[in-house]
């Protein structure tokens, strides 16, 4: 057995540990490029702002759900009260001897019923800033001495009258449209709340009371809905060319706008 001198033993070492670190830098796994780093943060940060926003909006909606359901109870109530106050004067005048007689009406539901054939444009003008340019279309007025005026001018042309709270309700939920972006889409609350939350309106049920009570507001509400589109009444129209105390069509039907509007939603 050969004896290493000391010159071979620190050679055999040297190689020993050029080995081990050879097998140490090989062992080590490659580290990720820079860029593929900075886009695996970017996205847990993204997955991060996603949920979130997620909870947040799961809040808002829940809150936003609770305020709308608190107001639609509110509005029934108050519609209830305004009924029975009516029913209430109405019973203390005829106890009284007397005869009650309600406020004027503020609210009218205008439907077009004949075409553009020998039309004056005088009449033609105003159907147009009624945005009545078909036959059925409708649309709510506010009720005061200029519109009244121009209703009379119209008159051979369209069948109007007052719309009762639950005819406005079923015109909006089942025939109502809006305007989005100048096109006619479906109304719903966001749609709404986009449009009008400026103006404290957030729901359907806010834009049918504004509309009802004919508040400070009505213009924008009535602005946002896209004219209504109705169908021929049920069983069609009895005489055009006549007024409704004459057994006709057109003219103020008062209340009995309803019964024309059931036949045509």
């Amino acid at each position: 057995m050969t004896k290493l001198t000391d010159f071979d033993a620190v050679q055999w070492r040297g190689q020993d540990d050029h080995q081990h670190s050879t097998q140490v830098k090989t062992d080590k796994k490659p580290r990720k490029p820079e860029g593929k780093l900075f886009k695996e943060k970017i996205r847990k940060r993204r997955i991060v702002s996603e949920a979130a926003k997620k909870i947040i909006q799961r809040r808002r909606f829940a809150t936003l759900k609770k305020l709308i359901t608190a107001r639609g109870q509110a509005y029934v109530n108050e519609y209830r009260k305004d009924a029975r106050r009516e029913i209430n004067k109405a019973r203390e005048a005829k106890k009284a001897g007397n005869f009650y007689v309600p406020e004027e009406p503020k609210l009218a539901f205008v439907v077009r019923i004949r075409g553009i054939n020998g039309i004056h444009p005088r009449p033609r003008k105003i159907l147009q800033l009624f945005r009545l340019r078909q036959i059925n279309n409708g649309m709510f007025v506010r009720l005061n001495k200029a519109t009244l005026n121009m209703l009379r001018i119209i008159d051979p042309y369209v069948a109007w009258g007052y719309p009762s709270i639950k005819t406005v309700r079923q015109l909006l939920y089942k025939r109502g449209y809006c305007k989005y972006h100048g096109t006619r889409q479906p109304i719903t609350n966001d749609l709404i709340q986009r449009k009008l939350q400026r103006y404290g309106i957030l729901c359907m049920e806010d834009l049918i009371h504004e509309i009802v009570k004919v508040q400070k507001n009505f213009k924008p509400a009535v602005s946002f809905l896209w004219p209504f589109k109705l169908n021929n009444p049920s069983g069609g129209f009895r005489k055009k060319g006549r007024h409704f105390v004459e057994a006709g069509d057109f003219g103020n039907r008062e209340k009995y706008i309803n019964h024309l509007l059931k036949r045509m939603i």
